[in-house]
C-alpha cells in the first residue's frame, strides 16, 4: 500500500466530478496527495489512488458536509450550480468546515467579484467571499477568469458569436490551467490570506476571438454585435429562469465594462507554466468547433 493509500485525507475537493473540481483531484493524486472527494453520487467519483469518496446531498446538506469535511485540514470550494439560491448552499457548507475543524478553504471565485460586479454571478462569488473571511478560518481566494474552454461553445452552427460585448476585451484561461494553480494553492504553505487572479496570457475582443475561431477552423466565424435588449430577446426561447438570463447576458456585458480585460502572471507564478492562448487551446481541442456548420 503507497502512502497516499495509507494516509488520512488532508484536503477535501468540492465538485470532485465536475470540469475543475475533477482536474484538481486528479493532479493531487498525481502528487501522492491524500483527498476526500465530495461527491452527490459516489459512482461518478473518480478512481483515483489515495482518494475516498464522500457522498452529500450538495452543499446545502449541513449534516452530510459536516462528515465530509471531518479530519481534514483544507476545504477546496468550487461553486455550486448557478442557481440564485447557491450563496445560501454555500453558506451552509462554510458552517459546515467550521464545525468539522477545517484550518483553511480555498474558495474558486470570480475575477471583479464585488457587490456591484456587472456579472450576476460574480455578486455572489463576492458574497460567498465575505462568508469565508467571517468564517474565522484561514482563506486562499482563486479569482478566475472566464474559461477559454467555453469560448467555442459560444459560437452558434451558424458561425457567430452573438452578444453585448462591444470591444471590451476578456483574460480568458483554461481549465486546465485554473486547476493546476488550484492544486498548487491546496498544498502550498504560504498561501493563507493571500488573493490570486487566474487569468490566460491574452485579452482580446470577440472580434479577436472570432477570427481565430475561423482562421483555426477555416469556417466562417464573426462576431456579431447585439445591443443588451436584443440578447435578451434572443435569449427568450430558452427554457430557462430569468435569473440564468441575466447570467447570459452579462456574460457579455462584463466584458463590455473592461471588468475581465485585465492580465495577470499569478497563473505562471504558481504553475511554473505560462496559461494557454486561445490558439494553443484550439490546437489541443481540435473539435471544439465541430458543431459549426462548415457552409455558414
Amino acid at each position: 500500500m503507497s502512502a497516499a493509500e495509507s494516509a488520512a485525507p488532508t484536503i477535501a475537493v468540492g465538485g470532485a466530478t465536475g470540469a475543475v473540481g475533477g482536474r484538481v483531484a486528479k493532479l493531487l493524486a498525481a502528487q501522492g496527495v491524500a483527498q476526500r472527494l465530495i461527491v452527490r453520487d459516489a459512482a461518478r467519483a473518480p478512481k483515483l489512488v489515495g482518494a475516498e469518496a464522500a457522498v452529500v446531498g450538495g452543499y446545502e446538506d449541513a449534516e452530510g458536509m459536516r462528515a465530509a469535511l471531518d479530519g481534514v485540514r483544507t476545504f477546496f470550494l468550487v461553486p455550486g450550480h448557478e442557481t440564485s439560491d447557491r450563496v445560501t448552499a454555500h453558506k451552509i457548507a462554510i458552517e459546515a468546515a467550521v464545525a468539522a475543524s477545517v484550518e483553511r478553504i480555498v474558495q474558486l471565485s470570480f475575477t471583479a467579484a464585488g457587490p456591484e460586479a456587472t456579472f450576476v454571478y460574480g455578486r455572489q462569488h463576492w458574497q460567498t467571499e465575505q462568508d469565508v473571511k467571517a468564517s474565522g478560518l484561514a482563506w486562499t481566494m482563486a479569482h478566475m477568469n472566464f474559461y477559454l474552454d467555453v469560448l467555442p461553445e459560444f459560437v452558434l452552427p451558424s458561425g457567430d458569436i452573438a452578444g453585448p460585448a462591444g470591444d471590451g476585451r476578456v483574460a480568458a484561461v483554461s481549465r486546465d490551467d485554473v486547476a493546476a494553480s488550484v492544486a498548487a494553492l491546496l498544498t502550498g504553505d504560504d498561501h493563507a490570506g493571500k488573493s490570486y487572479e487566474l487569468t490566460g496570457r491574452e485579452a482580446l475582443t470577440f472580434s479577436e476571438i472570432a477570427l481565430a475561431m475561423a482562421r483555426h477552423s477555416g469556417k466562417p466565424i464573426s462576431y456579431l454585435r447585439e445591443t443588451v435588449e436584443q440578447a435578451y430577446a434572443s435569449r427568450a426561447h430558452f427554457d430557462a429562469s430569468d435569473f440564468e438570463r441575466e447570467g447570459w447576458v452579462t456574460t457579455y456585458t462584463a466584458v463590455a465594462a473592461g471588468e475581465l480585460e485585465p492580465v495577470s502572471g499569478d497563473v505562471l507564478a504558481l504553475t511554473g507554466k505560462e496559461p494557454q492562448t486561445l490558439k494553443e487551446f484550439l490546437a489541443a481541442h481540435p473539435l471544439a468547433l465541430a458543431h459549426v456548420d462548415s457552409l455558414g
